[in-house]
């Protein structure tokens, strides 16, 4: 692989150079294993530790069947569904990959003993299979981590309809945590000249999510003058969400933990700002018992803070702990919109205020390639910008998945794969002076 690295960074390589260049047999990749599947039974979320179940692998290289394409991952990102892989919960992911191959016969060889992790990528295409003909080797491109089949009815509206659609690198094999990976070339989108590898990776799976929960017909549909109601402001999908509000002319309430992470979303241009914790925000008074005075106090709060509306938006992802105070707080006629969960899929929350005020809850799971490709273009036009505050070479990913699921670090966590160091990448010098502040945000903080 230290010759593959050496030639990524070759200027002078062109296509055929790319096409030419001898693959290697294996390669690195951070997996898990089904022979450990239950290594964590009984054991709580919290006590589990990622570095038991994560291994640095070698792994034979796949073969780049018709409509794919196998990329040179120059970094890669953790995300909350390596969190869920890694812990085995809430099922193990191989369930996911069987049911691949029973279904379709391409899936049979995602169906291994081993399951490559990993749903971004920012690299360099080595191989496109047959039928692709928007990529060729060489090019730079980021993945986003919706693949689809499209042989049913259902998705031709709204591929995330498609029966057959799964999210790459967690419910499909061969991710983009590791030195290569193997996409649909429907997948790929341009990489952002004006970004390095790392910064490119960690965007595609958050990005795109809070495109469609917010912006998107399929999502909440904001609108110019909307409040919106943030929960975790300043984390992965929150700070996209958050840049998304102002960008497109609404208010912001940010919720976080800290008053780092309170000047963090100050700093990205939010007015209004809720640090959870320091104003002592409980909402449930035992694990089965949710307390509707905090509903009230909270809804309260963020009324004192807007002038008196409540919000048009709620952007809902911690799932359990909150739900109950989103569907109370958002105001009558608006949209709860939802993905995620990730303190807990079984939510309370009171009908009432779901009923009678006319309130929505709108279900939203990433994005489909067009949204995707909207989302990837506002980053490419410096629109949006990425949210990396902590770079791991890819033999530390576990400690970056801990520190995913225990929250340390605001904004995504990067994964340096085949790029030798940070900092590489970038072809667009003078869009990157414009906006280097923004893209350095959460790197300081």
């Amino acid at each position: 692989m230290h010759r593959l690295a050496e030639f990524l960074l070759d200027p002078s390589a062109g296509p055929e150079d790319f096409a030419r260049f001898p693959l290697p047999d294996t390669y690195r990749a951070i997996t898990v294993h089904r022979a450990e599947a239950g290594i964590f039974a009984g054991i709580p979320s919290r006590e589990r530790d990622p570095s038991l179940s994560l291994h640095l692998d070698q792994v034979p290289v796949p073969e780049v069947g018709p409509g794919e394409a196998l990329v040179a991952v120059m970094a890669s990102s953790v995300n909350y569904n390596t969190v869920w892989s890694a812990l085995f919960e809430p099922q193990p992911t191989f369930r996911f990959l069987q049911e691949y191959a029973r279904r379709r016969p391409e899936g049979r060889r995602h169906d291994l003993p081993y399951h490559v992790l990993g749903s971004d990528l920012a690299g360099i295409v080595l191989r496109t299979g047959p039928g692709v003909t928007r990529w060729r080797p060489g090019d730079s491109v980021v993945g986003h981590c919706l693949v689809t089949e499209l042989d049913h009815p259902d998705g031709h509206g709204d591929p995330l309809l498609d029966p057959e659609a799964r999210i790459w690198g967690y419910e499909t094999n061969f991710g983009g945590l590791a030195d290569l990976a193997l996409v649909k070339s429907g997948q790929l989108l341009p990489k952002p000249a004006h970004l390095t590898w790392e910064e490119a990776a960690v965007s595609g799976l958050v990005n795109s999510t809070a495109y469609r929960q917010l912006v998107s017909a399929n999502g909440a549909r904001m609108k110019q003058g909307d409040t919106v109601l943030i929960w975790g402001a300043a984390g992965g999908l929150g700070s996209y969400a958050t840049q998304y509000v102002l960008a497109g002319g609404g208010f912001p309430v940010c919720v976080v933990s800290s008053p780092a992470r309170a000047r963090l979303c100050r700093a990205m241009g939010a007015a209004h700002v809720i640090d959870r914790e320091a104003e002592g925000f409980r909402f449930w008074t035992d694990d089965a018992t949710p307390d509707p005075r905090e509903w009230r106090r909270f809804a309260r709060r963020v009324r004192e803070l807007t002038g008196g509306e409540e919000p048009d938006i709620v952007f809902e992802h911690p799932g359990r702990d909150t739900f109950g105070a989103s569907v109370y707080t958002v105001r009558k006629g608006g949209a709860v919109a939802t993905c995620a969960s990730i303190t807990g899929a079984q939510h309370l929350y009171d009908n009432r205020y779901l009923w009678t005020r006319l309130v929505r809850i709108v279900g939203t799971h990433f994005a489909h390639h067009r949204e995707a490709w909207e989302a990837n273009r506002l980053i490419a036009k410096g629109r949006i910008h990425p949210t990396l505050s902590a770079l791991y070479p890819l033999q530390e990913t576990a400690e970056a998945v801990r520190a995913v699921r225990d929250g340390l670090r605001p904004g995504k966590a990067g994964v340096l794969c085949l790029a030798p160091s940070a900092g590489l990448g970038v072809t667009d010098q003078e869009l990157r002076i414009r906006h280097l502040p923004a893209i350095n945000r959460f790197r300081t903080s």
